[in-house]
């Protein structure tokens, strides 16, 4: 099996009748996924001409119809870019600029960008194919190739002007085959699907139901803002796996929502994305005992992580959780700045994080400058070429053999002549002293200024946060200045938006 779809068709074929997708009220079944699938794959390859290894536009909410339109673009031979039909006007601009879709699908009544061919649809109903369009339809995606791209995901770029990421089918199987091997992948799991359309995880989560017969439960995006009757819903339908960003387990945990919501189906939960701090994931621990939990770590341009850690030892609240080993298949390296290997003999050593194996992406759609800069070849092999991803994370091995985040390399900063890691601030502020929900530290080379972001309800005493701080960080560590929000800005892929609180808090003079 060397596509994504080819492995749908038989897992589709064998369960007929099972359940595929809940949608709020609506509920579709593998068959008709499939039907629906195949059909609309007919209408993309006749508005295309045949045509093939295009990149085609999803612009729709989350629903039933979303997913049969990523599944009818890989059976037409191209690959789907999902757009947050949300998205304000300029970036929507500058995604559509870069990527030049050849296709757009949306709703009928949606209101689409200009300049776009596009593909209407209706809401899901009963396809009946011929035999003749039937056959017609699998035979699409007959000449394509593992290596071909799967899907194009938009991530924020540095300067503020996104970057696409073109992720291959190989990627995605080599990482549901690691996960499988890891004791990870759960036999007919029920996915709370929370993440948005525009996530590596909902592909993932399209992985699970194509390769798994999983059932995808969507859960609206909007649900993330009444927690308690997310989890109600999850409850309702028999949930039994998660893959969150730890930001909204942080909010139920904040309002000891667990206690209320029993989550009984539930058998599995992973989290990425970002880091979950520790005394926060110990109360879901505790709550839901029963709960395998497991740590992973991959940016975008690995599909879909590379490490993972499982969380089966007790975990003290000021100990950060680690992002573990890598899976099968996968090579990662710790170099240090004149690109010498820290080995895992090493505990303590930092270095940044470089990733080697079949899940890298194939690089950044139309953007070879910032490919060359990231996808560079392997600085401990001169004998042939071999291309890894510079992550621009750091990392140190644990005395354990696992892999611990310590920072972005681009938020380590010399400070009065010391090296400081802005995010060794923002753990000992929420994790260690538990000052606030969140904080962002950020850094003004030019005044040598610290100023800690933190979010809270209300307004906190600025004295007692620095007289808190500076019982736990050194003096040269120590902000300048406090600013308060009460919800951090946050970008596409629910990580804090560091860009947008500089231009909120000026210049930092």
């Amino acid at each position: 099996m060397i596509n994504i779809v080819e492995i749908f068709e038989k897992v589709a074929s064998e369960n007929l009748e099972k359940t595929a997708i809940y949608d709020n009220e609506r509920h579709c079944s593998f068959g008709m996924l499939l039907d629906c699938a195949l059909k609309l794959a007919i209408r993309i390859n006749d508005a295309l001409d045949g045509r093939k290894g295009a990149i085609i536009g999803v612009f729709m909410p989350k629903c039933i119809e979303a997913v049969i339109a990523d599944l009818a673009i890989l059976y037409s031979g191209n690959a789907y870019m999902n757009i947050d039909v949300n998205s304000p006007q300029q970036r929507l601009e500058a995604i559509l600029g870069q990527t030049k879709p050849g296709l757009l699908i949306a709703f009928v009544q949606a209101s689409v960008p200009a300049g776009v061919a596009v593909l209407s649809i209706d809401e899901m109903s009963p396809c009946a194919l011929t035999r003749e369009e039937r056959g017609k339809a699998l035979d699409l995606k007959n000449d394509r190739i593992d290596t071909d791209p799967a899907c194009i995901i938009n991530t924020s770029g540095s300067t503020g002007i996104p970057k696409a990421v073109v992720l291959a089918h190989r990627g995605f199987l080599d990482f549901m085959e690691a996960v499988e091997s890891a004791g990870l992948m759960q036999e007919n799991a029920v996915i709370g699907s929370l993440s948005p359309i525009v996530f590596d995880i909902f592909s993932f989560e399209l992985c699970m139901l194509a390769i798994k017969g999983s059932t995808l439960s969507l859960l609206p995006e909007k649900m993330a803002a009444f927690p308690l009757r997310l989890l109600q819903i999850m409850e309702e339908t028999r949930v039994s796996f998660i893959f969150w960003v730890p930001t909204i387990m942080v909010n139920i945990a904040n309002m000891r929502l667990l206690e209320k919501a029993r989550l009984s189906s539930l058998k599995m939960a992973w989290f990425a994305g970002e880091v979950f701090p520790t005394a926060k994931f110990n109360y879901w621990r505790k709550c839901l005992p029963h709960v395998l939990f497991a740590n992973f770590y991959g940016p975008i341009e690995i599909s879909l992580d590379c490490l993972y850690f499982i969380a089966e030892r007790e975990i003290c609240d000021d100990e950060p959780i680690p992002i573990g080993r890598p899976f099968r298949n996968t090579s990662v390296l710790v170099l240090d700045d004149e690109n010498h290997l820290i080995e895992e003999n090493e505990p303590g050593m930092e270095g940044e994080l470089c990733v080697r194996g079949s899940s890298l992406a194939l690089g950044y759609f139309r953007n070879p400058e910032k490919t060359a800069v990231a996808f560079v070849q392997n600085p401990l092999n001169a004998d042939y070429p071999e291309v890894i991803y510079r992550t621009g994370d750091i990392v140190a091995w644990n005395e354990d053999g696992d892999l611990v985040f310590k920072g972005r390399k681009d938020t380590l900063i010399k400070r009065h002549g010391y090296r400081i890691e802005l995010g060794e601030i923002e753990h000992v502020a929420v994790a260690t002293l538990k000052l606030a929900d969140n904080c962002c530290a950020l850094y003004y080379p030019e005044t040598q200024k610290i100023i800690l972001v933190y979010e809270a309800p209300a307004q906190l005493d600025e004295k007692k946060l620095s007289q808190e701080l500076a019982r736990a960080l050194p003096r040269y560590m120590l902000p300048n200045e406090y600013r308060h929000v009460r919800e951090m800005p946050r970008n596409p892929n629910g990580k804090i938006d560091r860009l947008k609180l500089k231009t909120i808090f000026g210049s930092g003079k």
